[in-house]
């Protein structure tokens, strides 16, 4: 194997892996709020590209984009305001299930409305041909977008949670809800802000790959099982470890195909994930939270 095609597997598998990594803090937000996993989080990834698709032939890209995710995040919030607020004294287990009828009601959705037909937004910037040349590599601009933005929301999101009192007291539902609530802090409102911020995110992140990946209503399920791929291997409500997981699995399924066919790519995010969860659940960075209640 070449430098050139070393370096091409290596641009391809931090690309894919970023794309892991948003969904992957999607479900950890969530998961911090209400220690529910929500199955529903790829959808909101395929909501924000198909949207935004429908929107470009009557607006700017940027409009139709910004418009996507004000929509998806909306869902997102009455999603939690409809299904997960009305249970009175729900069990986790209940409200994964639900999650994962919501999956299946929105893809059936989104096939009734945009039907089978595979759809792709304009490249942000140049074309499907326009390429950069790094050491022999090829890549498109598209891809610079993809890290781009995966880097603003991660350093977005540590400056949320640590440094604005709406981010501090998430953080302090996730630590503690009812100890919270006894400070006076709305844990409803946060709950309901943690569904919006997961679905934003995940918005962005499908209006972004887009261009490169193609959006049609199924592509969420696949997804939202990379996504929770990544969530358990860098340990569940950690944010920051979900991005070096997410890059570990998109390297990890970009130089498999130099040794295996295509199709046995999603077996190796699957290996991994019973890996993990047999061998080692708190994931390789566990999260603060398994961790304190072993110190405790």
């Amino acid at each position: 194997m070449s430098f050139e095609q070393v370096l091409q597997y290596i641009f391809s598998g931090i690309t894919v892996g970023s794309i892991y990594a948003v969904v992957a803090i999607g479900f950890n937000i969530i998961y911090n709020s209400t220690g529910i996993i929500n199955f529903a989080q790829g959808e909101f990834v395929m909501m924000g590209g198909i949207i935004a698709h429908s929107f470009t032939p009557t607006m700017p890209l940027f409009l139709a984009v910004v418009l996507a995710v004000v929509i998806t995040t909306a869902v997102g919030s009455l999603i939690e305001l409809v299904f997960i607020r009305s249970l009175k004294n729900p069990s986790v287990l209940r409200m994964i299930i639900i999650t994962i009828g919501l999956s299946i009601l929105i893809r059936e959705i989104a096939l009734h409305i945009w039907d089978e037909k595979i759809r792709a937004l304009p490249f942000f910037t140049g074309s499907e041909v326009t390429s950069i040349t790094i050491f022999g590599a090829h890549i498109s601009p598209q891809v610079l977008w993809v890290l781009g933005i995966t880097a603003l929301i991660v350093v977005a999101l540590q400056f949320f949670f640590y440094f604005t009192f709406t981010g501090q007291a998430m953080r302090a539902c996730a630590a503690n809800r009812k100890a919270a609530s006894l400070c006076g802090i709305n844990t409803r409102k946060m709950v309901n802000l943690s569904f919006c911020l997961s679905a934003a995110i995940g918005a962005v992140a499908g209006c972004t790959v887009s261009p490169l990946t193609q959006t049609h209503y199924a592509m969420g399920t696949p997804l939202a099982i990379k996504g929770f791929t990544v969530a358990i291997l860098g340990g569940l409500g950690n944010s920051t470890a979900a991005v070096l997981a997410g890059l570990l699995l998109g390297l990890l399924e970009s130089f498999s195909i130099s040794l295996l066919p295509m199709a046995y790519k999603d077996v190796i995010a699957i290996s991994i994930l019973l890996l993990i969860l047999f061998f080692r659940p708190g994931g390789l960075f566990q999260s603060r939270q398994i961790v304190a209640l072993k110190s405790f």
